[in-house]
């Protein structure tokens, strides 16, 4: 229940739900009371964060400072465990094995899968467990896209019950005994998943991935016209530091 509750609230906190609800706000002062004003700045605040926020200069000014910490691995590390932290996914039988990876997940995986092959005698952990009302849990799947690209079954291990990066860390820790291994996660999330795994007496190295943040040549359009795409940039940048706040508020906790 309080994971549920935690994830619709950190929803609610994004910026376009956020945004929304402001200009909603404004819609009701117009509306229903007498202070119109107010509800003309609303709208107005609510419309320019949307606008912003959807530009990619914008978007991507916000997530390149989360994404740049760690350098691309492109080079064997002897380790002993690849471990691929879960992200958005569905289960559609009918389904190529890797359209069910969605958002985050599939790159993630891949970059796994190629860490895998530098690394030939490490064993890759897949993480992650079922989202509600899915019979299959989001290891479960990733496993299975990485034995439809060739990865034997005997070289995966599936945890399928955490259901955040903290639960992970813990699960994780409890196979490895410590041993070298390597952290695949989203580039923007992998500074905040090596916290959670330092907790835990582990030593990762650090392996991005679905990096977002674009810096090379686009068309000048794709820059200065909004998009759904910038957004989702922004959105990866705010949902990052609020994890990162609530990761020092029940750390701060732990501590006392």
């Amino acid at each position: 229940m309080l994971f549920t509750l935690k994830k619709f609230i950190g929803g609610l906190l994004l910026p376009l739900p956020l945004l929304l609800l402001i200009v909603a706000v404004g819609l009701i002062f117009i509306c229903w009371t007498r202070w119109s004003r107010l509800g003309k700045i609303c709208i107005s605040l609510g419309w320019l964060g949307i606008l912003l926020l959807s530009l990619q200069p914008v978007a991507d000014r916000l997530l390149a400072p989360l994404e740049n910490g760690y350098p691309t691995l492109n080079q064997t590390s002897n380790a002993d465990y690849i471990v691929v932290l879960g992200g958005g996914y569905t289960f559609n039988p009918d389904w190529a094995p890797s359209s069910n990876l969605i958002s985050n997940s599939l790159p993630r995986v891949t970059e796994g899968i190629r860490q895998l092959e530098m690394n030939p005698n490490a064993k890759i952990i897949f993480t992650g467990a079922a989202a509600i009302g899915n019979p299959v849990s989001s290891a479960r799947v990733a496993a299975n896209v990485a034995e439809s690209l060739g990865v034997p079954a005997d070289k995966i291990i599936v945890l399928d019950k955490p259901r955040d990066t903290q639960q992970e860390a813990k699960e994780v820790a409890k196979i490895t005994d410590k041993q070298k291994i390597l952290l695949v996660t989203s580039a923007n999330h992998l500074a905040r998943a090596l916290r959670f795994f330092k907790a835990e007496g582990l030593n990762p190295i650090p392996v991005p991935a679905n990096q977002l943040a674009i810096s090379s040549p686009l068309n000048p359009w794709e820059r200065w016209l909004p998009s759904s795409l910038y957004l989702g940039h922004s959105e990866r940048a705010w949902y990052e530091t609020l994890g990162s706040w609530w990761q020092a508020i029940i750390t701060t906790k732990g501590e006392k």
